[in-house]
């Protein structure tokens, strides 16, 4: 296969991969561990 093609499709899942996680963690279980400084200090 060409070395662009590889690049580009592993550059694509790196992509996905961290857009998935990023949404799992503000969305997932481990959401509930996250604090809101605004919510903290709101007058």
């Amino acid at each position: 296969m060409e070395p662009a093609i590889v690049l580009s499709i592993s550059i694509g899942a790196v992509i996905i991969a961290v857009t998935g996680y990023g949404v799992y963690v503000s969305f997932g279980p481990p959401a509930k561990d996250l604090r809101d400084p605004f919510e903290e200090h709101e007058d």
